[in-house]
């Protein structure tokens, strides 16, 4: 392949990723794909991206558009799209067959379905029907808008991504009975903050501890303003279901608001299901919430992403257990001292952040790391 058709290729590529991007936090349980049809002349003849209750995935949305502008000029043609079509039938027909009968006689896909069941398979099938197909055009990015999706599809749990805001040292609270500072007080800039909210509008649902909802009383809402599918699932681990029935949480629930618990007091249930509240009741590890089942329980009701925003216990218990996959952290500079609430406290091993992405929030940090990979090794 020249240089010429391999730029020819990313620029394509790039604006079905740009497409893809219009299917964020509306196509979950799906994931986020977008397509971009040339006719044989290399014109673009049909764009599309997937919506879940659309039902139609990127390929099929493109191909309709294409078929309606090129007709015959769609034969010899070429489909962009940023995830393998799929070649199983779901709740609609496979993606490799409409491609297929379009006549098209190329298609770039920037990576393979991390779904067992396609995997490789749809390539194959095209590819047995005479297709050029490549695979790979800008993989990494295509890759990173489906990590939800990536985690799920193989291990049916969300994708979880830890979001700390901490000072320089470490700290993510004043201390205890601290009545100098100002309350709330705010570790991090407005701007920061902002920067919380599309992180909030990815995530399929957002956890915290029943500690924070004591302390901060927040209301853990996507308040960015996009469109999105289904409501940010707000996610509370109370082990004594000690959640105030006044908090703004529960003030707020309309069948959002979630809490696991391993209490058994069936009256106390009962004041919380009465506020919109569900209670899901789970058996104690260690007198606590078990985290990995609370994960396959969200896993089970399609929660592909999932954003924690918890203390400093949860915060250790959920990287002990090996159970974040991509750490977020918002860093102000100041200093706390030793006194303050530490983000992290007795961990078991240290955690090494690779390929650390940078970000500036006015005079403040963001460092992003992929802890665990969720896409699936390459085959031997």
């Amino acid at each position: 392949m020249t240089d010429a058709n391999r730029q020819q290729d990313q620029y394509w590529m790039q604006r079905a990723l740009e497409l893809a991007r219009r299917g964020i936090a509306v196509s979950s349980p799906n994931p986020a794909v977008g397509c971009v049809i040339l006719d044989r002349a290399g014109q673009v003849s049909g764009e599309g991206w997937h919506e879940y209750d659309l039902v139609d995935h990127a390929e099929v949305v493109a191909l309709k558009v294409a078929a309606q502008h090129a007709g015959e000029r769609l034969r010899g043609g070429t489909a962009y799209v940023t995830l393998e079509p799929c070649n199983h039938t779901g709740r609609t027909g496979p993606c490799t067959e409409a491609l297929i009968a379009s006549g098209l006689k190329r298609v770039v896909a920037a990576t393979i379905d991390p779904n067992p069941a396609v995997a490789g398979h749809g390539a194959e099938r095209m590819r047995a029907a005479g297709l050029d197909v490549t695979i790979g055009v800008c993989q990494a990015e295509a890759r990173r808008l489906n990590e939800g999706f990536a985690r799920w599809s193989q291990h049916k749990r969300p994708f979880v991504l830890m979001k700390v805001a901490m000072t320089l040292d470490g700290r993510i609270a004043p201390p205890a009975g601290h009545h100098a500072l100002r309350e709330p007080y705010w570790i991090t800039c407005e701007t920061a903050r902002a920067a919380v909210q599309p992180l909030r509008w990815q995530a399929d649902a957002a956890l915290t501890g029943v500690d924070t909802v004591l302390a901060d009383d927040p209301m853990l809402t996507d308040r960015s303003g996009l469109r999105r599918r289904r409501p940010l699932l707000r996610v509370v681990l109370d082990s004594a279901l000690r959640m105030p029935l006044d908090s703004k949480m529960v003030a707020t629930a309309q069948g959002d608001v979630v809490v696991f618990t391993v209490s058994k007091d069936e009256a106390r249930v009962r004041e919380l299901q009465s506020r919109g509240v569900r209670v899901e009741v789970l058996p104690a590890e260690a007198g606590r919430v078990p985290l990995a089942r609370v994960l396959n329980k969200l896993g089970e009701e399609g929660i592909l992403s999932l954003l924690t925003e918890t203390g400093t216990r949860l915060n250790t218990a959920m990287l002990d257990g090996g159970l974040v996959d991509r750490v977020h952290l918002f860093v102000a500079p100041q200093i706390m001292g030793s006194d303050a609430v530490p983000a992290f406290r007795g961990m078991a091993h240290a955690i090494r952040m690779a390929a650390v992405e940078v970000e500036r929030y006015d005079n403040e940090l963001g460092l992003c790391s992929l802890l665990k990979d969720p896409w699936p090794a390459p085959a031997a």
